[in-house]
């Protein structure tokens, strides 16, 4: 399919009830989505770092009861996985598209991570105003991107075990943006061009 975007029902359907229904749409409309533009991604960050990029679109295999309330496609440097790697992510709530450069709680190198990132905090006074945090890829919350946020939320990844560290953008539901690929694609590029400084320095430890 060639990527379309993401549309009004897009986000209506991430509201589906039942695990059969939401899953389904993933799997029809989502995960190709995901893959259309993600390979595009991947190559557009295979040749900003130098490096080959592979992508990873989350399947939710384990679920059995829940339906999942979001969804992602991650891009990293490793064939095998993502997960214990520092990887951009984009991916969709009910509400908003989110843009991420992302750590969740299986991280390699957490307690170095955090220590580079706290010792490095003008590469953060660098990013664009409108960039946001997460400190859990599995709640539907973000925060602005202030000093104190930034320290607390690098702080509890380094000494929690469950503690994540997500930075980047979100595009709201209603963000016309969403509904022109071309534009939507070069917003994207932009917000991870924008962290690569932060990802450089993480692949370094």
């Amino acid at each position: 399919m060639t990527f379309n975007g993401f549309l009004s029902d897009d986000f209506t359907q991430m509201t589906s009830p039942t695990l059969e229904g939401r899953m389904h749409f993933l799997r029809e409309t989502i995960q190709p989505k995901f893959y259309e533009l993600g390979g595009s991604l991947t190559d557009f960050l295979s040749v900003s770092l130098g490096n080959e990029m592979y992508l990873h679109v989350a399947k939710h295999l384990r679920r059995s009861v829940n339906p999942p309330d979001s969804t992602w496609l991650g891009i990293c440097h490793s064939k095998r996985g993502y997960k214990k790697h520092p990887h951009f992510q984009v991916g969709i709530w009910k509400d908003y598209i989110f843009l991420y450069l992302s750590y969740i709680y299986e991280t390699e190198n957490r307690t170095a991570i955090s220590d580079a990132f706290l010792e490095n905090n003008e590469l953060f006074a660098a990013l664009p105003a409108d960039f946001v945090i997460s400190p859990d890829h599995t709640e539907n919350r973000y925060l602005p991107l202030t000093e104190a946020n930034l320290a607390a939320t690098l702080t509890r990844f380094k000494t929690v075990k469950k503690g994540e560290f997500l930075v980047g953008k979100v595009l709201l539901k209603d963000n016309p943006l969403l509904a022109d690929p071309v534009a939507l694609e070069k917003e994207i590029e932009a917000t991870f061009t924008a962290m690569l400084p932060l990802y450089k320095l993480s692949m370094s430890i």
